[in-house]
């Protein structure tokens, strides 16, 4: 009996242990806080009265401060993968990476106890500039401008063929046979301050045009030589190559032309692939108004 009594007795010491282990334990957050006195603060890397969109590198460093915030959650409007960020202190520096100049909304949460939160917003404006392989921004420009002519006496100075392909299987004109318009033609190109290249075309008056291209230049006719205005200095926008271009036949670097798009003859074309380049001769290739692949050739006048 006794023996009984004992085993009953901790049968019972045991499920009274494990009923007080199951008891859930309490927990308090405190009072509910939410950040107040939110400020954000936006410096664009370079930014000045010449250059309000920065330098060209695509920093900015953010700081945010307030009161009661335990961290914050900083969002810089772009399609990054990291374009949300999470800081404790607020401060954060971020590089933007889509060459081209945008307007970015960036906004910052204060997140305080329980997850109460206060958000403010800045507009910024930035621009990014692709970085320009060395080699190649000093073959062109000379590291301050250079001045460029089309290869006439070369083979294939002009040339056309499918876009399937890089080199011009259909056409590939033989020395000094085109229009003398296009010979004469001038191409500076130069490098600003913050690595930026502008390039000012002088046609003497006429730019030579396929006659695909005649809609677009807003002239009548067969391909020749049309008066056309090749405008001022452009900002040239460079970037990768989006062509199937390899590193065996391409530089893999093109820029856009802004405006009309013309260089040396007109194709209808603002996008340049640079095939090769050399200190003193370059090839080109677009993808004119007629679908197919032109390129050109030019050399250091």
């Amino acid at each position: 009996m006794n023996n009984n009594i004992k085993f009953l007795i901790a049968i019972a010491s045991f499920f009274l242990f494990t009923l007080s282990g199951c008891k859930k334990d309490e927990y308090s957050f405190g009072a509910i806080k939410t950040p107040s006195n939110l400020t954000l603060k936006v410096t664009v890397a370079g930014a000045d009265s010449a250059n309000p969109s920065g330098n060209g590198s695509g920093t900015v460093s953010v700081t945010a401060t307030s009161n009661d915030a335990l961290t914050y959650s900083i969002d810089f409007g772009d399609s990054s993968t990291n374009a949300k960020q999470l800081s404790s202190t607020g401060v954060v520096t971020y590089k933007y990476t889509s060459p081209g100049s945008y307007n970015y909304t960036i906004t910052a949460n204060a997140i305080g106890t329980g997850g109460a939160i206060s958000t403010i917003s800045k507009k910024i404006a930035i621009q990014v500039v692709f970085q320009i392989p060395a080699a190649i921004l000093q073959s062109i420009t000379g590291g301050t401008n250079k001045v460029w002519i089309t290869d006439k006496n070369a083979d294939g100075h002009v040339g056309v063929g499918p876009t399937d392909v890089f080199t011009p299987t259909y056409y590939s004109a033989t020395p000094n046979s085109r229009a003398a318009c296009l010979y004469d033609d001038e191409i500076t190109f130069a490098k600003d301050a913050i690595g930026n290249v502008n390039m000012t075309v002088d046609n003497k008056g006429q730019t030579f045009v396929i006659a695909a291209a005649n809609n677009f230049y807003g002239v009548s006719g067969g391909d020749g030589c049309y008066t056309i205005d090749p405008g001022g200095a452009k900002k040239l926008n460079f970037m990768a190559a989006t062509s199937a271009s390899t590193t065996d036949n391409s530089t893999r670097i093109q820029f856009y032309v802004p405006g009309n798009g013309v260089i040396n003859f007109a194709t209808g074309a603002n996008n340049y692939e640079i095939l090769t380049i050399t200190d003193s001769t370059m090839q080109l290739r677009n993808i004119g108004a007629d679908g197919l692949a032109w390129y050109q050739k030019l050399k250091v006048k």
